[in-house]
């Protein structure tokens, strides 16, 4: 079983990976994910981090966190999320394998950005 100190030190993976994704530094981004991470969300799937963050950099999304849940290796996100001068609720569950991200999904209504 986990200790304390690992599912503090996953949350804190998520978090740092949140924060480089609002800044838009996505070198520092991509230390936080696996190369070969999976990502599952209502408008697809993707596979690999390359895909991933190539999505990302075209979306500039920011995230604002509301609440982070985590167990063993498992972290969730409640956020609001913006895009393009609209914001949303969203949920992400981001599991982690050996200290770095190996997949995400994420669940929101996308309609307002589509």
């Amino acid at each position: 079983m986990e200790t304390l100190n690992q599912v503090a030190s996953n949350a804190k993976v998520v978090l740092s990976l949140i924060q480089a994704i609002n800044e838009e530094d996505f070198d520092t981004a991509t230390h936080f994910v696996k190369d070969d991470m999976t990502f599952e969300g209502v408008l697809g799937k993707r596979d690999g981090a390359t895909a991933y963050f190539d999505d990302m950099r075209k979306m500039k999304l920011k995230y604002e966190v509301q609440k982070v849940f985590a167990d063993q290796e498992d972290v969730c996100l409640f956020y609001n999320l913006t895009m393009a001068g609209k914001t949303i609720f969203g949920c992400a569950w981001y599991h982690l394998d050996g200290g770095r991200v190996s997949s995400l999904k994420v669940v929101f209504d996308p309609r307002p950005f589509l």
